[in-house]
């Protein structure tokens, strides 16, 4: 090859989908293509006309316009255009402009759709727009094994069943015959005369024992006396790691399983640990073995490995997320028992809160603690503080010593203003969302992402109804609020390349979290709040979203895809630091991702780039973002 031809095969090698051809093939392609140059406001394609190169833009900047003359992208080097006119009907399909004096490659359009037949890679490139390459990527994450078992697959039998009132001596028996710990209790359509027909509660031979021999009630006494009627259930379709969270998360043993709300199993937490012994299943077990602080500092050093285990097994963001909310709701949940232990039982009811990614099941390893405490109305400062004043430090030092460190910005039960009454929470709530200050602001996105971890947990989903309800109708601070949304832009600069920032111990580089998943967070909060979902997780409070109908056709799943790619990412990075002896961080640095990487990281940022933009335009009409 001339060396001309040389420098444009060493061009196309860096840049996606041309550094995945054959070298021979790269080769052949550098010496069909033909150089031509535009000046700064040329029209170098027009809408409809023929077309029958593809372009590569080697030097300066072009701008792709939609049909109605409205921007659809920039491109700078290392840019392509004119796929879509080759692939559909020979004809234009998206009108560019240079933008800058610029120079571009043709490559011929029948080289083109050869190539396209004979290198799967470099045809997915360009049949499918950046959305969907965005989304095949993350549905092939979400195909992971680990993922697909559902609850269904592992059930071995049908749920036995009792009516309300049946004598305790008469189910004992049935127990016993089926040679099973706990059975249903149920009110068909038959026996639904005096009830509503469903399930009313799940009957263990621990109740049995705690109601007939502890208590010594008469063997005759109804099963609706002696069951908890208070019960967790899954649909037959849930994912069993759903299942294996949710039992671990509320301490169960047993999970009745439902198929069109009617009672089709029982799945207890023995059932998944002969289906699958998963690291953080048996990781969370084991904190609750632990009988010290010291204990469990010297057991939280497994969990980097545990958070890598999860990584290799190909989990997605939301079963990691979760997982690892589970397990530091674990810990607290431990040192919680650990602390009443050595201060004595609670002098009025309370609830244990937690904030943030933990409370939105989002949590990593790169973590802080946020969490803060609600007391019954009955809480008195004077006689009571010391007590709680303790119990917070005592938790507080304990997540810091397990790896938990402490808030920089002191949202934590330690600090006074975050230990309220129920009826104070109540009243700092609706000052935040009747006067929308700054400050008030920042506390909605960390506070209005809260879960009760400890105690009294009706307390936490009591508060959480309240300030779902108040924020739903009130423009004025949905308003706010979606301004404030925007204060953390994502990465992009004016050709839609990354902008990376300055950092002491990383040099230039992109935070995930303050530019990608936080702002992808407030994003979504905000539209949540709105349809009045109280749901915490950013993936449940988006299809609360698409049931509402609230943001066009597509908008919200491009959201969700965006939020799990940045955040698996993230989680890929940290793990790779762990592996490589490194202390793991949110800090990247895009030249170290491949350029199909890039580019899909990329379009995660427009995505989010579009939501903020999509904000203005849906909360504007209260005239209070400008």
């Amino acid at each position: 090859m001339q060396a001309e031809q040389v420098e444009i095969s060493n061009f196309l090698s860096l840049h996606s989908p041309f550094d995945e051809l054959p070298v021979e093939a790269r080769d052949y392609l550098a010496q069909s293509v033909e150089i031509t140059y535009f000046r700064a406001g040329t029209e170098i394609v027009r809408f409809r006309e023929p077309i029958e190169d593809l372009y590569l833009v080697r030097s300066g900047s072009v701008e792709v316009f939609r049909r109605t003359g409205e921007l659809h992208n920039r491109l700078a080097e290392g840019g392509v255009f004119g796929q879509m006119g080759l692939l559909m009907d020979g004809k234009v399909r998206f009108p560019v402009k240079a933008l800058d004096d610029t120079l571009v490659y043709c490559i011929p359009g029948e080289l083109f759709k050869r190539y396209c037949d004979e290198y799967d890679n470099f045809a997915d490139f360009f049949e499918v727009d950046n959305a969907e390459i965005l989304r095949s990527t993350v549905s092939r994450t979400l195909e992971s094994s680990l993922t697909t078992a559902k609850i269904k697959t592992i059930l071995t039998r049908r749920p036995v069943m009792v009516p309300p009132e049946c004598p305790a001596q008469q189910a004992a028996q049935y127990m016993s015959e089926e040679g099973i710990s706990c059975l249903l209790v149920y009110v068909s359509m038959a026996q639904s005369e005096s009830e509503t027909p469903g399930l009313k509660g799940i009957l263990t031979d621990h109740h049995l024992s705690q109601g007939i021999v502890a208590e010594g009630l008469p063997l005759s006494t109804p099963v609706s006396e002696l069951m908890m009627s208070d019960i967790k259930v899954l649909d037959e379709q849930a994912y069993l790691f759903e299942a294996m969270l949710m039992m671990l998360r509320f301490n169960i043993k047993y999970l009745p399983v439902l198929q069109r709300n009617e009672p089709v199993g029982v799945l207890s937490l023995s059932d998944i640990l002969r289906h699958e012994s998963q690291s953080s299943l048996l990781f969370v077990k084991g904190i609750f073995a632990q009988q010290t602080v010291k204990d469990l500092a010297r057991y939280a050093k497994q969990l980097p490995s545990v958070y890598v285990r999860m990584v290799n097994e190909d989990a997605n963001s939301h079963m990691i997320g979760t997982a690892m909310a589970v397990i530091g709701r674990s810990f607290k949940q431990q040192l919680l028992t650990l602390a009443e232990a050595t201060l004595g039982a609670p002098p009025v009811p309370y609830c244990f809160l937690a904030l943030g990614s933990m409370a939105r099941d989002e949590q990593l390893l790169v973590t802080d603690q946020d969490n803060a405490l609600l007391f019954d109305d009955s809480y008195q400062p004077k006689e009571h503080e010391g007590y709680f004043v303790k119990l917070a430090e005592f938790v507080c030092d304990g997540l810091a010593a397990c790896g938990y460190s402490y808030c920089s910005g002191d949202i934590m039960a330690t600090n006074p203003q975050w230990r309220k009454t129920f009826t104070q929470w109540q009243e700092c709530f609706a000052g935040w969302i009747d006067k929308p200050d700054p400050q008030a602001l920042l506390n909605c996105s960390i506070f209005f992402d809260l879960d009760g971890v400890w105690g009294e947990i009706q307390l936490a989903d009591s508060l959480k109804k309240f300030f779902t309800q108040r924020a739903k109708g009130n423009s004025h601070f949905l308003a706010s609020l979606a301004r404030n949304a925007l204060n953390r832009t994502p990465p992009l600069g004016f050709f839609k390349n990354f902008v990376m920032e300055p950092d002491g111990r990383h040099g230039r580089s992109i935070n995930l979290k303050r530019r990608g998943t936080a702002p992808l967070s407030d994003v979504i909060r905000v539209h949540a709040l709105a349809v009045g979902s109280d749901a915490q997780n950013s993936f449940a409070r988006l299809e609360d979203v698409i049931v509402a109908k609230l943001l066009p056709d597509g908008k919200a799943r491009e959201l969700s895809d965006a939020l799990e790619y940045i955040s698996m990412v993230r989680i890929r990075h940290q793990a790779f630091d762990i592996e490589h002896d490194k202390i793991p961080d949110n800090n990247i640095n895009p030249e170290h991702l491949s350029s199909f990487e890039r580019r899909n990281l990329r379009e995660a940022f427009q995505v989010l780039d579009k939501a903020q933009q999509f904000l203005k335009y849906r909360y504007s009409a209260q005239r209070f973002i400008k």
